[in-house]
């Protein structure tokens, strides 16, 4: 795989993003920078020779002075290895390509992480439980099994599951067609104005008002006006 120049502006998606499903070396170097024209071609090498397991992202610091600073970069060559949008490892100088080598395996994964990524693309009930025996907290494994379990109707086994990881945009999804217990129609408008009248005094209506503006999302055109009708009959 290329090495991919990053800028200032691209920067958020090409790296910090990518970098929460594959690790990302970034190279941050000059034209005028001798020794980064040294090691510029040892990491596209090393890196190359993972097959995408490990990315290269090339800032080039006369062009995006801001990266630059957000590095507090001091001289250049300056390598930084990033996992899940945080910077776990990196060095500085025109290392030889042994020293790079250990450098980019470390951030390769595990036979066991391999085997885990492999059974959570495959994405079916049997192979998703087999990656979570292996990695029980497995955020894309808890995800795709939980959408599996409401959709079989089986939402108690999936509020239980989602319970093992913090709350995002998709356990909340998931939580809500659960408690719902059916499946998202294009119509919730008599359900929901059934239950605005009951909302500000009943726990459960309230939660089951909320459920269903998650399942209906915010493009739904309605969503921010029902949001807007629950907020004045709380307050």
């Amino acid at each position: 795989m290329p090495a991919i120049d990053v800028t200032e502006t691209t920067f958020e998606a090409e790296v910090i993003e990518k970098s929460k499903t594959v690790p990302v070396v970034i190279d941050l170097w000059a034209e005028w920078c001798g020794p980064c024209k040294t090691l510029g071609p040892i990491l596209e090498k090393v890196i190359d020779a993972t097959d995408g397991k490990v990315v290269l992202a090339k800032v080039d610091v006369d062009a995006n002075p801001g990266l630059s600073q957000a590095f507090k970069v001091q001289s250049i060559p300056a390598v930084y290895a990033m996992r899940d949008g945080a910077v776990v490892d990196g060095f500085m100088g025109a290392y030889p390509e042994s020293a790079v080598q250990e450098f980019v395996d470390k951030l390769l994964p595990s036979e066991e992480e391999d085997t885990v990524a492999t059974l959570v693309a495959a994405g079916d009930e049997d192979s998703l439980r087999q990656a979570l025996a292996l990695e029980p907290a497995h955020e894309d494994a808890i995800g795709a099994l939980g959408e599996l379990l409401v959709g079989s109707d089986r939402g108690p086994e999936a509020l239980e599951l989602i319970a093992r990881i913090p709350e995002n945009d998709r356990t909340r999804k998931i939580a809500a067609a659960a408690r719902v217990g059916e499946k998202p129609t294009d119509d919730h408008d008599a359900t929901l104005t059934a239950l605005l009248d009951r909302v500000k005094a009943d726990d459960e209506a309230r939660q089951q008002f909320v459920d269903i503006l998650e399942l209906m999302g915010p493009d739904d055109p309605r969503t921010a006006d029902y949001r807007r009708q629950l907020t004045q009959r709380l307050y």
